[in-house]
């Protein structure tokens, strides 16, 4: 999914030569691309604990509780990355909104 975002954000960069800072582009990408490494790591682990839950064997059983906190850790770093997007994103856009219609006095 995160693929498709990153194709419509250069597909939209293309399409006008003014989007702002490419360096605020940038840290958007990138910051997208974390996102996505962890979500792949988090199917990674759920696919694992899911594994081990069926086994029923003991040792499995007791794996996934270190899994399922790592899970939980990666969770909170996806809606920390998210919350620094939505936060670089609304800067950007108020830059970009401030360079376009400077206040008159």
């Amino acid at each position: 999914m995160a693929n498709n975002t990153n194709k419509k954000l250069k597909h939209h960069r293309n399409q006008d030569s003014d989007d702002g800072n490419p360096e605020v582009w940038a840290t958007i990408d990138k910051s997208f691309k974390q996102v996505q490494s962890v979500l792949d790591r988090n199917r990674t682990l759920i696919q694992q604990v899911n594994e081990n839950h069926q086994s029923k064997i003991h040792d499995n059983m007791v794996k996934n509780v270190a899994l399922i906190q790592e899970l939980n850790g990666n969770i909170s770093k996806v809606v920390s990355l998210y919350s620094d997007l939505s936060s670089n994103f609304s800067t950007a856009f108020q830059q970009q909104h401030s360079n376009e219609h400077p206040k008159e006095g």
